[in-house]
């Protein structure tokens, strides 16, 4: 057996973060392992070696274990663009756009993909780490399924379930979920992890020996929880702000409805004189030394829920008492004149006029921009280097002032005063000097060494490894991979 499937009771049950470790741990053992998900919706994303375009939290995964991000790693990727409909991606592109009901009706398609590429990827490693989607005891969706045991089923692959403590109820998660499933799903699935429990693990045990009694099948570890750790998530914003009382700069980033690509904050979040907040819908604006609007799946309709929220007059009172903003992919987009999409690539057909801070104006055409890139900051000289995941286009004045330099060609804006600032490149704040010199230039004096985000992943999915190491019984796991 080449495959292991991990299975949760609920969304963020921790089944990525389990997957990453488990790469991390069989990497580090000399073995030749890849992550998988069949199907994930999800609007943080990644471009992957082969020009393609996956979720974050798998190209993650493929960073632990060692091994450049493919296409074939995540073959089914479901972006939503409102709440009925979403763009498809099959094996890293674009495959075009679809509601609910047309999506089920093509799960058909959609597996073949899954099956292709979960060949092509077996082919080129030992060992596939999968993971599922939300939860397998989804009576509504067990149709056609390729999430969850439709695939396990199809690859015939055992499953490990995990649930979290933290939440409460894991008793009931895991056993619930075990009574929901098929007899043959039951019997593939080999065992439970628990995960982020604290405590005495002695005052657990009789849980975890009723458990397995109960249900004849082993609890094969049970996590701690791993204060403070970090890394690239799916979907949720999470927690931010500066605990200290240091003067810090004070971000603000508007929680748009379809914000895509927010790990781009993740080195603001670890900065320790950057205070940053995200402000969801309904939610007072806080007063800020910069205002960043960030990526969207959805431009225009994420522009008028700006507009709707009392962002705009924000945003200019904001600037003229000397504040900054900057604008990143759709954010900067925002930042022009006018936003144009005549063949409704990101929502209804038609042109939706922009904040008018910078000189230019966006067309959305079709064929994403999918390029991993590296340059410089024009103005401080120092490297730079990230991604860019667009469709759109954009054209006018305020680009002669470009932000950096990418690839030898001049990209993003800054106006006259250069109190606006904006640029396709995710991953702005990654390299530590590029932080720190964007920060500066927003107003941050003085500041200490940003942290590299790039050597933080790295440690903190060895943490995550020596946890996994330490409280799972990796022997268990191996053999059920026959190793």
């Amino acid at each position: 057996m080449t495959t292991l499937m991990i299975q949760g009771t609920t969304s963020d049950a921790g089944k990525s973060t389990v997957v990453a470790g488990l790469c991390r741990v069989l990497a580090r053992r000399g073995v030749s392992v890849a992550p998988f998900k069949p199907q994930n919706m999800a609007l943080n994303s990644a471009v992957t070696a082969d020009g393609g375009e996956i979720g974050r939290s798998t190209a993650l995964q493929a960073l632990a274990a060692g091994v450049e991000a493919h296409g074939d790693m995540n073959p089914v990727l479901l972006k939503p663009e409102s709440d009925r409909g979403a763009q498809v991606i099959l094996r890293g592109r674009v495959h075009g756009h679809m509601d609910a009901l047309d999506y089920r009706a093509f799960k058909r398609t959609a597996r073949e993909s899954v099956q292709a590429a979960w060949e092509a990827l077996s082919a080129r490693h030992d060992v596939i780490v999968a993971e599922g989607a939300g939860s397998p005891a989804e009576i509504n969706l067990r149709e056609n399924d390729i999430a969850n045991m439709g695939f396990a089923e199809m690859v015939d692959c055992p499953v490990l379930l995990v649930g979290d403590i933290d939440r409460g109820g894991v008793f009931a998660q895991l056993v619930g979920t075990l009574a929901l499933l098929s007899e043959s799903e039951r019997s593939r699935t080999r065992g439970f992890i628990v995960n982020r429990f604290r405590g005495d693990i002695a005052l657990l045990e009789p849980g975890l020996d009723w458990l397995e009694s109960h249900t004849g099948k082993p609890v094969l570890g049970t996590l701690p929880y791993l204060q403070g750790l970090l890394l690239d998530a799916e979907d949720s914003l999470g927690l931010s702000g500066r605990q200290s009382g240091e003067p810090a700069l004070r971000v603000a980033v508007p929680a748009l409805p379809r914000i895509s690509n927010h790990n781009d904050f993740d080195p603001l979040r670890l900065h320790p004189r950057v205070e940053l907040t995200f402000v969801g819908p309904n939610r007072p604006i806080p007063p800020a030394d910069l205002i960043i609007l960030p990526g969207s799946k959805s431009t225009r309709s994420d522009l008028a829920w700006l507009r709707a929220q009392g962002w705009e007059e924000a945003i200019m009172r904001h600037l003229r008492y000397g504040g900054r903003v900057l604008g990143i992919c759709g954010g900067f987009q925002m930042l022009g004149h006018a936003i144009h999409d005549p063949e409704g690539l990101e929502g209804p057909a038609g042109s939706s006029e922009g904040l008018g801070l910078l000189e230019f104006e966006t067309r959305m055409v079709a064929g994403k921009q999918l390029r991993n890139v590296s340059g410089r900051l024009l103005a401080e000289g120092v490297p730079i280097d990230g991604y860019e995941i667009h469709h759109g286009v954009s054209e006018g004045a305020a680009l002669a002032r470009p932000l950096c330099e990418l690839a030898g060609e001049p990209e993003g804006a800054v106006s006259a005063d250069g109190r606006v600032l904006g640029s396709y490149l995710h991953g702005l704040f990654d390299r530590p000097e590029a932080c720190t010199a964007l920060l500066a230039r927003c107003g941050l004096e003085g500041a200490e060494a940003a942290v590299d985000y790039d050597a933080h992943r790295q440690r903190e999915l060895d943490r995550l490894a020596d946890c996994l190491e330490a409280h799972l019984d990796i022997a268990a796991i191996e053999g059920l991979l026959g190793r």
